[in-house]
């Protein structure tokens, strides 16, 4: 599997692109669960199948990709995304689970997502797995799925490169309480903790679809009203959150800034953070964060990428490895130099004995 700094996206896979539709690409007819509980028992479908189905029930909509960073992450050993990739494909032939792509004027979608089928609601809930799955789920539009890919994106890059990970939630959920309703973050939340000490994330993805900007204020007031009558133990908190806007690249960031500002939808009690699908490839987190900072010279806001040390995952390892490669330069000096002193010494003592030899 290619490295997520290895990938040389310019544009977000994750980006509502013109004319986009979701595609079928599932399997017609007809399975009985007489023919699924038959594929069990001659061990056809196995536990690393029911891995794969209970990670698609907690993430709804995920692509194969993002499987195997999932099952890898799990300690579940897999092999390659080919091996995975059969495996999927065995489930959607027994409609255990469905799967589509998307199309645009651009061309054929080059992933699939994957999604729950009724006999994968059966299956999941003899085992006593909860399943809210309904069939009407499948039929979400393209920016609804493809907000969940990015808030699955993002969660796995801070369970795979923040040291401090230590839990993650795929759709949180959150109470206004003028307003009177529950929402949930669009993009998941996550949990860091370090030294005893934690502080949660909440995403929330912004994607360009039809009346975004009207959308994204609709929810920013259900997030103003939650932060701004926070008290410990709201929603199962228990200190303030720290909300994040997940955009599709650096410009939707400035946008969604400036439709905030515009429509007084700013949390007063917290600092607004906002971040892009790309910046989750990066190799650590700690840089990939952005806030906008009023300037006192020119009284116009600007971009500011910020340093946050908690999201780095390798500090003490560098620290580790520069000091070991380090001790190693030493030593191979060290090694070198005493080479060549013995070498020196030898030299001077077969030529002051030469005449004793020969």
């Amino acid at each position: 599997m290619i490295k997520d700094n290895e990938i040389k996206a310019t544009v977000s896979p994750f980006a509502i692109r013109e004319g986009e539709v979701k595609v079928f690409d599932g399997k017609d007819g007809y399975v009985s669960m007489n023919q699924i509980i038959h594929r069990i028992n001659i061990g056809h479908i196995t536990d690393i199948h029911f891995a794969i189905i209970e990670l698609v029930n907690e993430f709804e909509f995920i692509t194969s990709r993002q499987l195997l960073q999932m099952l890898e992450w799990k300690g579940i050993e897999i092999g390659s995304q080919d091996k995975l990739n059969n495996k999927l494909e065995q489930l959607v032939k027994t409609k255990i689970l469905t799967r589509y792509y998307f199309n645009s004027e651009d061309g054929k979608g080059v992933y699939r997502i994957y999604c729950l089928e009724k006999m994968g609601k059966y299956l999941l809930n003899s085992r006593g797995t909860e399943c809210k799955w309904q069939p009407t789920d499948n039929t979400k539009p393209v920016a609804m799925i493809k907000k969940r890919l990015a808030g699955n994106q993002t969660l796995i890059a801070y369970l795979r490169k923040v040291k401090a990970f230590d839990s993650y939630i795929p759709k949180p959920s959150f109470t206004a309480k003028q307003a009177g309703k529950v929402f949930k973050a669009s993009g998941g939340s996550v949990k860091l903790t370090k030294n005893n000490k934690s502080i949660e994330f909440v995403f929330e993805v912004v994607r360009r679809e039809k009346e975004w900007e009207k959308k994204l204020v609709d929810k920013m007031r259900l997030y103003k009203d939650f932060y701004e009558n926070f008290q410990v133990g709201d929603s199962g908190y228990s200190s303030i959150p720290q909300l994040i806007i997940v955009c599709e690249d650096d410009k939707q960031m400035a946008e969604s800034f400036k439709t905030i500002v515009m429509n007084k939808v700013e949390i007063s009690n917290i600092k607004l953070y906002f971040t892009t699908d790309l910046r989750q490839n990066e190799e650590t987190l700690e840089r990939t964060l952005v806030h906008f900072g009023l300037d006192p010279e020119t009284k116009k806001y600007k971009m500011e990428n910020i340093e946050v040390k908690i999201l780095n995952f390798e500090n003490e390892l560098k620290v580790f490895y520069f000091y070991f490669l380090l001790f190693l330069k030493f030593t191979i000096i060290a090694f070198s130099l005493s080479n060549k002193y013995f070498e020196s010494e030898l030299s001077v003592w077969t030529g002051s004995n030469s005449r004793l030899i020969s």
